[in-house]
C-alpha cells in the first residue's frame, strides 16, 4: 500500500511537472510567432521604404542637371543581403541624401511625385519607429523568460537564446560603448 501510494504521487508530480514545461514552453513559443511578426512587419515597412527611395532616384534625376549617380546607397542595396538593422542604417542615410536633393533642388518642391514619396518616407518613418518599440519590447520580456526561473530551465532544454534588441545591442556582452544613435 505504500509502495502504491510512493508511485501514485510520483507520478502525480512528474504529470505536474511536464504540465508546466508545456504550459512554459507554449508561452515561448507565443513569443517566437510574435517576434516573428514584428520582424516581418519591420521587413515590410524596410521594404516599402527602399521602393520609396527607389523610385524617387528618376524623379530627381529628372529634375537635376547633375550626370552623378544619385542616391548611390540605394543602387548599391540592391545587390546586397542585409539583416533589417543593417538595412534600416543604410536607409536612414539615403533619406539624409534625399532630404539634401529636396533641399539643394528647388524644382522638386513643385514635384507632386516627389511631394508624394517625401509624404511616404515621413508616414514610414513613423510606422518603422512603432515596430521597433514593439519588436524590442517583445524581445525584453522573451529575455525575461530564458533569465528567469523556472523557464530559463524549460529555455536551457529548448535551446533558446536570449535575442538582441532591433539596435544589435547584445545586452550580454562585454562592449559598454554600443550606444546606437
Amino acid at each position: 500500500m505504500v509502495g502504491f501510494i510512493c508511485i501514485l504521487i510520483a507520478f502525480i508530480v512528474i504529470c505536474l511537472l511536464l504540465i508546466c514545461y508545456i504550459y512554459i514552453y507554449n508561452i515561448y513559443q507565443t513569443y517566437i510567432i510574435r517576434i516573428n511578426e514584428a520582424e516581418a512587419f519591420i521587413d515590410t515597412t524596410l521594404r516599402k521604404r527602399f521602393d520609396l527611395l527607389n523610385k524617387s532616384i528618376s524623379i530627381i534625376k529628372a529634375n537635376t542637371k547633375q550626370k552623378t549617380e544619385v542616391l548611390e546607397i540605394i543602387a548599391k542595396l540592391r545587390s546586397k543581403k542585409l539583416s533589417n538593422f543593417d538595412l534600416d542604417r543604410q536607409l536612414y542615410d539615403a533619406i539624409n541624401e534625399f532630404n539634401h536633393y529636396k533641399e539643394t533642388i528647388p524644382e522638386l518642391k513643385n514635384n507632386e511625385s516627389f511631394l508624394k514619396i517625401e509624404l511616404s518616407l515621413f508616414e514610414s518613418e513613423s510606422e518603422i519607429v512603432a515596430a521597433r518599440k514593439y519588436y524590442n519590447d517583445i524581445i525584453t520580456d522573451y529575455n525575461k523568460l530564458v533569465r528567469t526561473f523556472p523557464s530559463s530551465i524549460v529555455a536551457k532544454v529548448s535551446k533558446y537564446p536570449l535575442k538582441n534588441y532591433f539596435d544589435g545591442k547584445d545586452m550580454n556582452d562585454d562592449i559598454i560603448n554600443d550606444f546606437k544613435l
